[in-house]
C-alpha cells in the first residue's frame, strides 16, 4: 500500500511523510477516523514508507525488496492485531492471517461488518482477546529481522477490553525501534490507560470531491451516479463502495415522487408505491432512505439560506429549491425522523411492505394536513 493509492488525506500524507524525514517519529500513534475515513490505509501507508529502502519525496518507492513484501503484507517485521471471533480461547489473530490479507488487498477501506463476512463468526463478538495480547508481547521481544522498524498495526483497539493493560508495559518501553500504530473509529472506546501513551493523529472524513473523482476514475461511473453515492455516503469510502453493488440509479425522482403522491394524500398511488419500494431489496431501500434523510437536510439548509453548503446536482438542487418552499422546518424535521426509525427497522429486518405503508402514511398527516404523528398542529415558519 502506497499513500498514492489512498483517497484524498493529502495534508495527512504529508504530515506522515514529513515525521519521517524530520526523524520525528513517535514509538506509539493513534490513528484516529471515522469508517471510511481511510485510517487502516493510511497506518499501512506509512509502515511501507518507514521500511522502504529508497524512500521518494513523497512516497515509497513500490519496487525494493521491502516494499513488494509490505505490497502483499508478508514482510516480516509488519505485524497485524485486530478483533475476531475466536472459536477456542487460545486463537490469536495469526490464526486468520491469510483471511486478514485478502480482506485487506480486497478493500483497504475495511469495515468490522465487511470483516466479518471473512470469518466464521456465527453470533460471536467481536474481540481482542487475552491470548493475543500475550501474543503481541512475544512477537515484539524480538529485533527486527529486515527492516530498521519492526511495526505492530493495531486495528480497532475499542475492542481491546480490560485484558489490554497486559500491553502497557510493552507500549510505554518498547524495544528500540518498535513502533504502535493503533488505528481507531471512536476514542470514547478505547481504554484510557492506552489513549494516554499514544501521539493522536486525527483523520477528517473524506470529502466529497474527492469520493466522487474516485468513482469515476477507478470505478467507471458516470458523474451523476457518481455524484449521487458520494452525496449519499457522507464522506465514507466504505459506505460508498457497498453502493456500487447495488442499484442506486433514481433514489431522487423515486423520493420526490413518494413525497409527491403523500403531498395529494394519492392513496392508491402510494399503494402502487408502497408495493415499489418493497421489491427494491434491502439494501436498495436503505439506501432511498438515507437519500431521502439527507435531502431533506439540504432542504432545511436552503431555507437557512446556506445555499454554498448544499451539495446536490444541479437538477436535484431545482427540486429541492421549490421542495424547500413547501416544507417548513419543522415538517421536515418530522419527516427525517420517521426516515431514520424506517432505516433502523429496515436493518432489523422490519416487513418492508407494512413498514413503507406506515411511513407513508405518516407523511401524508405531515404534508397534507400539517398534523404529527402524534396530533399535533404544525405552526408554519
Amino acid at each position: 500500500m502506497q499513500f498514492k493509492d489512498i483517497i484524498g488525506q493529502e495534508a495527512i500524507k504529508q504530515r506522515l511523510i514529513n515525521s519521517v524525514n524530520e526523524n520525528r517519529v513517535s514509538h506509539a500513534q493513534l490513528f484516529l477516523g471515522p469508517e471510511g475515513a481511510g485510517g487502516l490505509a493510511l497506518a499501512v501507508a506509512y509502515a511501507q514508507y518507514l521500511s522502504c529502502e529508497d524512500k521518494q519525496p513523497d512516497d515509497s518507492c513500490g519496487v525494493c525488496p521491502s516494499c513488494r513484501k509490505y505490497q502483499k503484507l508478508m514482510h516480516p517485521d509488519l505485524h497485524f492485531s485486530y478483533p475476531f471471533f475466536a472459536k477456542h480461547k487460545d486463537d490469536t489473530a495469526l490464526t486468520f492471517i491469510e483471511q486478514w490479507r485478502d480482506a485487506f488487498t480486497t478493500n483497504p477501506y475495511l469495515s468490522l461488518d465487511i470483516w466479518r463476512g471473512y470469518l466464521d463468526a456465527d453470533n460471536k463478538q467481536a474481540n481482542i482477546n487475552i491470548a493475543e495480547c500475550h501474543q503481541i508481547i512475544k512477537k515484539l521481544s524480538f529485533k527486527p529481522f529486515e527492516s530498521v522498524y519492526k511495526i505492530l498495526i493495531l486495528w480497532l483497539p475499542e475492542y481491546l477490553d480490560k485484558e489490554g493493560n497486559a500491553l502497557l508495559k510493552v507500549i510505554e518501553e518498547p524495544q528500540p525501534n518498535t513502533l504502535f500504530l493503533l488505528v481507531a473509529q471512536n476514542q470514547d472506546q478505547i481504554l484510557n490507560t492506552i489513549l494516554s501513551r499514544t501521539q493522536l493523529i486525527k483523520i477528517p472524513c473524506l470529502n466529497f470531491e474527492d469520493i466522487k473523482g474516485e468513482l469515476m476514475n477507478k470505478h467507471h461511473q458516470t458523474e451523476t451516479a457518481a455524484a449521487e453515492i458520494a452525496y449519499l455516503s457522507n464522506g465514507n469510502m466504505t459506505e460508498a463502495l457497498g453502493m456500487l453493488q447495488h442499484d442506486t440509479k433514481s433514489y431522487h425522482t423515486l423520493f420526490v415522487d413518494w413525497l409527491r403522491l403523500c403531498f395529494g394524500n394519492k392513496g392508491l398511488d402510494v399503494l402502487r408505491f408502497v408495493d415499489q419500494a418493497s421489491k427494491m431489496g434491502r439494501e436498495n431501500q436503505k439506501n432511498f432512505l438515507r437519500y431521502g434523510t439527507s435531502f431533506i437536510r439540504e432542504c432545511c439548509l436552503l431555507r437557512a439560506g446556506a445555499d454554498r453548503i448544499v451539495k446536490l446536482p444541479e437538477q436535484e438542487l431545482e427540486t429541492a429549491k421549490k421542495m424547500s418552499a413547501v416544507i417548513n422546518n419543522a415538517m421536515a424535521q418530522a419527516i427525517i425522523t420517521e426516515l431514520e426509525k424506517a432505516h433502523y427497522h429496515i436493518e432489523r429486518n422490519a416487513n418492508p411492505k407494512i413498514l413503507f405503508l406506515d411511513v407513508s402514511l405518516q407523511i401524508i398527516k405531515v404534508l397534507s394536513f400539517k398534523i404529527t404523528p402524534t396530533g399535533t398542529h404544525y405552526i408554519p415558519n
